[in-house]
């Protein structure tokens, strides 16, 4: 009798304890979705940084080694030809333009599926010296964690017209 509730309760406590493993893995799981959140949200993120200071190695550090870059009818693919693109031709990165860059949360969007996600934002371009919004470019991603970190691996942008 003694060794069959002994058993018994081991058994329940055994029982009990995988039930909190499972609820345990659950909790891990949606606390490592929302890391990921977090983390893709940070591209946005740096990217408006790298435009505001004209930083361009800010900027590269997102994008993954072969990704592309469609912007209207040209695409520049891997490195090298999207550090080309921001360095040489890219308003907010000229030395003329002083613009800080912003997106409001709202026009936010992001996904993730295990190691693959997607992106989308809008650029607003504001002119420090006029406080008026000079450039509006919306990017829609595909974003990959690689070697641990999210990056950019496809990049579509186009110009976008703010609602009044």
């Amino acid at each position: 009798m003694r060794w069959t509730l002994i058993l018994g309760i081991g058994l329940v406590l055994l029982g009990a304890g995988c039930g909190s493993s499972s609820k345990s893995s659950a909790n891990e799981r949606e606390l490592q979705h929302q890391a990921d959140i977090m983390a893709i949200d940070k591209i946005e993120q740096t990217w408006h940084k790298a435009a505001s200071t004209h930083n361009i190695d800010l900027m590269m550090s997102i994008w993954a080694p072969d990704a592309t870059f469609n912007l209207g009818t040209a695409i520049y693919s891997g490195t090298a030809q999207i550090r080309s693109f921001w360095a040489n031709e890219a308003g907010p990165f000229r030395p003329e333009n002083h613009w800080v860059s912003d997106t409001p949360a709202y026009k936010v969007r992001i996904t993730v599926s295990g190691d693959k996600g997607t992106l989308y934002f809008e650029c607003h371009y504001v002119d420090v010296k006029t406080k008026e919004v000079v450039n509006t470019v919306a990017a829609d991603q595909n974003v990959q964690r690689i070697h641990g970190k999210w990056l950019i691996t496809n990049s579509a942008a186009a110009p976008v017209t703010l609602g009044s």
